[in-house]
């Protein structure tokens, strides 16, 4: 159930146009995952 909550809670984000929210996530992974590189 723990990866579908975020999926489930981000769809009506997208549905109402909130794509600054899907943004802060994809800079959140990029900045987790710069250490790594």
């Amino acid at each position: 159930m723990a990866p579908v909550s975020p999926v489930a809670a981000a769809a009506p984000c997208v549905a109402d146009g909130g794509y600054a929210f899907i943004l802060v996530l994809f800079i959140l992974l990029v900045i987790i995952a710069r250490p790594w590189w």
